[in-house]
């Protein structure tokens, strides 16, 4: 008792959760430099001479950089830490962004526009490929095992806000100031992110001069040093049959996730009615749902995990927000009203967000010093996802309806729930 009673009673201070305030912004900014140009392009396409398939092709340049760097993402941040990668990162993004706009300038046909724009945007991809892997990296090595959960939501809560936020943003400052300078101000957030990131931040809290003894204390089991010191070769971490069986639950999380990013409005405005406009603010609807209910997630996997056990309360969340996510997907196809059909999608979209943060901090369970490269990896396995259902959604739409391309949602979702019942303990600490 006097050993107790010896103890500092100072508060603990807070530089975790602003290091997670951080986060969120990245995931807000990465999503805004990625989406501007979907927006923009509506006045690039006429503005170039270049057609509505070379802009397509431009969009999967992003994709293709995006998923070819997502492990060389994650290892690189293991290397060098997440103060410089990050900050690196960044201010690829706002380069990118800013060359994006400029490129009229330098470039005189529609040709050579056309191969400079598909270089920057595949560059802008490679950028953000380290945004999640690094990201989870910052979450293993700043939050307790039994807070990651919420750590991870609270960093997925910027990537909700966006998706809610940059159409109708960027669309007013197409409009009011042309789409050239769109571009250039919509890098400034990537620049201020960047330098702010690198002169608040440090790998770890160890080194950080603001994080008082007690929340030291009460973070050192995120960053266990000897553990650091051990990293799993790459190869024998992925025959690991848990890590193994997380990526693979992952491309469920991509075709799923990718029905709403790109499909939704279409969706909207095509099968139920919705006039264009109308169907711009309402496709933020969902997306306003996930921001309230992803917070709910993180929370939930941490208290049934310190109940249970940290994998045993991942499965628990993972299953019923993916089950219930899949079940309302193809609900919302199915119903007749074109509310109920919003409500379903708005509830779906939220429950696969419900289980979005179980997926990181697992990987910061499972991947140890090698947290980086896992999350890499498994992101990447998410892109696969988000590639397939792309180009299988307009093929099904087309020869079935969408009922059976909404259906197929439904399917991945129900194969990631049998996935999860495959994973089983004991999980390392």
């Amino acid at each position: 008792m006097k050993a107790e009673a010896s103890l500092p009673t100072t508060s603990r201070s807070s530089v975790r959760w602003w290091t997670l305030v951080f986060l969120a912004g990245f995931s807000f900014v990465s999503y805004l430099e990625r989406a501007n140009i979907s927006v923009a392009a509506e006045l690039m396409i006429p503005a170039l001479g270049i057609s509505k398939v070379q802009m397509g092709q431009i969009f999967t340049s992003f994709l293709i950089g995006y998923a070819l760097f997502q492990i060389p993402g994650g290892i690189l941040g293991d290397k060098l830490g997440p103060r410089l990668t990050l900050a690196g990162s960044a201010l690829i993004w706002a380069t990118t962004t800013i060359v994006t706009g400029l490129l009229p300038i330098f470039f005189g046909s529609a040709l050579a526009i056309f191969v400079a724009l598909w270089l920057v945007r595949f560059v802008l991809g490679i950028g953000e490929a380290t945004t999640f892997p690094v990201g989870n990296r910052v979450v293993r090595n700043w939050m307790p095992a039994s807070e990651r959960a919420l750590g991870s939501s609270i960093f997925m809560l910027g990537t909700c806000t966006a998706s809610a936020i940059a159409s109708p943003l960027v669309s007013w400052l197409m409009l009011r100031f042309g789409w050239q300078v769109s571009f250039y101000l919509t890098s400034l957030p990537a620049f201020a992110i960047a330098v702010a990131w690198y002169r608040f931040s440090t790998d770890t809290p160890h080194t950080h001069t603001a994080v008082n003894a007690a929340e030291l204390a009460h973070i050192c089991g995120a960053y266990d040093r000897a553990q650091e010191a051990a990293k799993t070769p790459f190869m024998a971490l992925l025959r690991r049959r848990n890590v193994a069986l997380l990526i693979l639950s992952y491309v469920s999380e991509g075709y799923v996730l990718f029905i709403f990013v790109f499909w939704l409005y279409i969706y909207l405005v095509e099968e139920r009615g919705f006039t264009m406009m109308r169907g711009g603010w309402i496709s933020a609807v969902p997306w306003l749902t996930a921001l309230v209910l992803t917070p709910i997630g993180g929370m939930a996997c941490d208290r049934l995990g310190r109940k249970y056990g940290r994998l045993t309360g991942a499965k628990i969340v993972v299953m019923v927000g993916y089950g219930l996510s899949g079940l309302l997907l193809f609900f919302a196809a199915y119903a007749h009203a074109a509310w109920l059909s919003v409500t379903a999608l708005s509830l779906s979209i939220g429950f696969l967000m419900v289980a979005e943060s179980p997926f990181w901090a697992t990987a910061t369970w499972l991947g140890g010093g090698s947290v980086g490269t896992l999350s890499g990896v498994m992101n990447a396995a998410g892109v696969v996802g988000g590639i397939l259902s792309t180009s299988l959604v307009p093929i099904l739409v087309q020869h079935f309806g969408w009922l059976t391309a909404l259906g197929s949602g439904t399917v991945m979702g129900l194969f990631c729930v049998f996935v999860w019942i495959a994973i089983r303990e004991p999980m390392p600490a």
